[in-house]
C-alpha cells in the first residue's frame, strides 16, 4: 500500500512541476505561444486551465503525503527507532558508587 502510494507521489510530484514549468510567471508561457487570439481555447482560459491543474495537483500531492504517513508501517518492538548508538549504551552497566569505609572518617 505504502509503496503505491509513493509512486504516485513522484508522479504527482513530476507532473506538479511540468504544469508550474509551462506557465511564465507574466502571464505569458504556453499562452503566448498559441498566436493568433481566435485558437480554441484562448489566452485567458489556458491561463485558467494551468492554474486549476496546478492547484489540482498541488491538494492531490498534500492528500496523498497525509495518506502516505498513515500508510508507513509501525511495529510495536522496543528497539525500533532507536540507534545503533542508543543500543550499545543500554547494554552497558551503570556503574555504582563506592563504599563508605566502615570506620568513618579519620582524625588527625
Amino acid at each position: 500500500m505504502f509503496t503505491l502510494i509513493l509512486v504516485l507521489i513522484v508522479i504527482v510530484s513530476i507532473l506538479l512541476g511540468a504544469v508550474v514549468l509551462v506557465q511564465n510567471s507574466k502571464g505569458g508561457g504556453l499562452a503566448s505561444g498559441l498566436g493568433a487570439s481566435n485558437q480554441i481555447m484562448g489566452v485567458r482560459k489556458t491561463t485558467d486551465a494551468l492554474e486549476k491543474l496546478t492547484w489540482g495537483f498541488a491538494i492531490t500531492l498534500i492528500v496523498l503525503a497525509l495518506i502516505g504517513n498513515l500508510a508507513l508501517p509501525h511495529s510495536s518492538g522496543t528497539t525500533v527507532g532507536k540507534s545503533d548508538l542508543d543500543k550499545k549504551l543500554e547494554s552497558i552497566p551503570t556503574p555504582t558508587a563506592p563504599k563508605a569505609p566502615a570506620g568513618g572518617a579519620p582524625t588527625k
